[in-house]
């Protein structure tokens, strides 16, 4: 039976309006990395929006608090449902993975052109 995080990129809501305390100024191309069900989860890059204190990170609906070194291999966790997450700048060497280098990485369209540019 697969674990609840093999499907979390479904529920992201590409049309999310980001609150108002968001702006593109303080957005950021991230490597994100759903940890809920192991060490190696589904991963996506893409735009990261910071809130005006830089503490809450939003992506395409979903709300991101640190987790302040308590946890094992996984730096956020997601506010709804608690799962946890590694969130980082893309490396330029695509090896955002801890294991599998940049296997199975989905690159929202939206930030394609940018992140290549970003790696290149």
């Amino acid at each position: 039976m697969p674990g609840r995080a093999d499907h979390w990129t479904d529920d992201l809501r590409p049309d999310e309006r980001m609150p108002s305390e968001c702006r593109l100024s303080r957005s950021r191309i991230m490597y994100i990395e759903n940890k809920a069900d192991g060490l190696d989860g589904p991963a996506v890059i893409g735009r990261v929006y910071f809130s005006k204190s830089g503490k809450t990170l939003y992506y395409r609906g979903l709300r991101f608090q640190s987790l302040k070194g308590t946890a094992y291999k996984a730096n956020y966790f997601e506010m709804a449902s608690g799962d946890h997450y590694w969130i980082s700048g893309p490396r330029k060497d695509r090896q955002d993975r801890l294991y599998d280098g940049h296997l199975d990485v989905r690159i929202d369209e939206d930030v394609r052109e940018e992140y290549l540019q970003l790696i290149g």
